[in-house]
């Protein structure tokens, strides 16, 4: 609702500031509904391991490579979906994303078995597209909802989505100390707001800060 009432605001403040059609915009009195928490739901390492697995033996080679690189890099099924070779550098270790949400280039470092695993992918790779994951007609990608939600039911994981796994990456990167705003740059998150959700999962961050804080006033 949020959302709507949001959209609706844009239209009406360029109808009172382009074009003069209205002295005021009406949502400005509407308050915001409260929303919930941001969803954290994340792979812990039994089921990361089980997961993978299933992948291995879904049978689906495209699908074992989009959920490594995804928990190795953090983005979003489009932005998988939607690579093409001309904006992957194997040689350096990086993924460029152009179909981003906000319409922003990321670029993001590809290491480990997500790099391995796209080294020997791009060995055989199609001639006739561009598309890293191309399906039957070479100009879309690939559709993998089915073979997805079968490798879940193998591996017996509930209440999971695909972009749980940007989740997990984000989740793992907390929980290892990264900082915030890195985790941000690495999601590609304009603002600090979106993985705040995150940072109750390493306190320990704090604890120096607060140390030293408590020290210096004497307590």
């Amino acid at each position: 609702a949020n959302r709507y009432v949001a959209a609706l605001s844009s239209a009406f403040s360029m109808a009172v500031r382009e074009f003069g059609w209205l002295d005021s915009n009406p949502c400005a009195k509407v308050r915001k509904l409260a929303e919930p928490r941001g969803r954290t739901r994340y792979l812990t390492d039994d089921e990361r391991t089980r997961l993978l697995a299933a992948c291995e033996d879904s049978g689906v080679h495209e699908l074992t490579i989009i959920v490594n690189l995804a928990l190795v890099t953090g983005a979003r099924k489009n932005e998988l979906r939607w690579l093409r070779w001309s904006d992957v550098d194997l040689q350096k270790g990086t993924l460029l994303f152009r179909e981003t949400k906000n319409g922003m280039l990321r670029s993001v470092p590809l290491v480990g078995r997500g790099l391995v695993l796209m080294i020997d992918w791009g060995k055989v790779r199609r001639l006739d597209t561009d598309l890293v994951f191309p399906g039957k007609n070479p100009k879309k990608p690939i559709l993998f909802e089915k073979s997805w939600r079968a490798t879940l039911e193998a591996a017996s994981i509930e209440d999971f989505r695909f972009h749980d796994l940007r989740h997990s990456t984000a989740s793992y990167l907390a929980m290892s100390g990264v900082p915030m705003r890195t985790i941000a740059e690495i999601l590609g998150h304009k603002t600090l707001g979106m993985v705040q959700r995150y940072s109750h999962l390493n306190p320990e961050h704090l604890r120096s800060e607060i140390a030293r804080t408590m020290e210096a006033i004497n307590l």
